[in-house]
């Protein structure tokens, strides 16, 4: 259905056009939009009439519009302070409360149609008390990254629904536990390892951070201080140093007892983790154990 607007002129927001973002959601207002378009949402949302325009094969005529105030949380920014060149965490307070598992991310909606994609960098027991922390790149004209570096507390924006399924499950509480991020990729992954000890998991974590140069290591070389302490292992994979995160990844999953028993979370462009889940896969370990979340190209502005 996304494709078929296109043609006509009618341009929705859209990013991963992979089903995992939620930008283009649409809810049905006549008609049956295919059952494609609504793998994948809540329960909930479906049943409302809810589905992503990107996966719709429409079986019936459909009147549609688009995503009302009951799926976009008013809310407004609390914070904002530079984490490196360039890289900003900025706070978000929601009118109401945001059900969300550490790892997955939500649409922020500035107005004007500018909706954009960010992962959550913090654990639901801090959201409600601080707000939703993420880490966003700054570019140059950024219609979103730029106006939140400008952005006052107070200022009200919109929060979707938090989507992806890349994110800890208990179970396995000894397996090693493997994350991979490039970029402020590495944000929801420090989520997903502190959850993962909350949780009681013992086996062993690392986390890798990607990044062109050593001065977009906006966290540093070594591990972040609310990491400290978690038995959590940091390692930087820097390229203009010769280092890759994909082969850094595999020689990490190498070094395990038992490779087949490690679990992997991934998160960055798609470029880096399709590698990176194809180093890990064909050093031992199974698809299904590989959780990923690709930041869209559309993402970074």
């Amino acid at each position: 259905m996304l494709a078929g607007l296109a043609r006509q002129g009618v341009e929705l927001p859209s990013a991963c056009q992979a089903g995992a973002c939620h930008t283009c959601l649409l809810r049905a207002e006549s008609g049956d939009p295919g059952e494609d378009g609504r793998r994948g949402l809540k329960p909930t949302l479906a049943a409302s009439g809810y589905f992503l325009a990107c996966q719709a094969r429409p079986v019936t005529d459909l009147r549609a519009a688009v995503a009302g105030p009951d799926v976009i949380t008013p809310a407004r920014v609390e914070r904002r302070w530079w984490l490196g060149p360039r890289v900003l965490a900025v706070r978000v307070r929601p009118r109401q409360p945001v059900e969300f598992r550490p790892g997955q991310h939500v649409t922020l909606h500035r107005g004007n149609g500018i909706i954009r994609v960010y992962s959550i960098a913090n654990r639901p027991g801090q959201a409600r008390r601080d707000g939703l922390e993420f880490h966003v790149r700054v570019y140059p004209g950024g219609q979103m990254s730029e106006w939140l570096a400008g952005a006052a507390p107070g200022t009200g924006v919109g929060l979707g629904v938090p989507a992806g399924h890349c994110f800890y499950l208990p179970g396995q509480p000894a397996a090693p536990l493997l994350l991979a991020g490039t970029g402020t990729g590495i944000a929801p992954l420090l989520a997903i390892a502190a959850d993962a000890r909350a949780a009681g998991h013992r086996g062993p974590v690392t986390l890798l951070h990607g990044a062109a140069e050593p001065a977009r290591l906006y966290l540093g070389e070594h591990t972040p201080p609310g990491l400290a302490g978690a038995g959590i292992r940091w390692r930087a994979c820097v390229q203009s140093r010769g280092e890759d995160i994909a082969e850094a990844a595999a020689d990490e999953l190498a070094a395990q007892p038992d490779p087949a028993a490690a679990r992997a979370y991934l998160c960055g462009g798609r470029g880096s983790v399709t590698r990176t889940k194809r180093a890990l896969f064909l050093g031992g370990m199974s698809l299904a154990s590989i959780n990923a979340d690709e930041f869209a190209p559309a993402a970074a502005s």
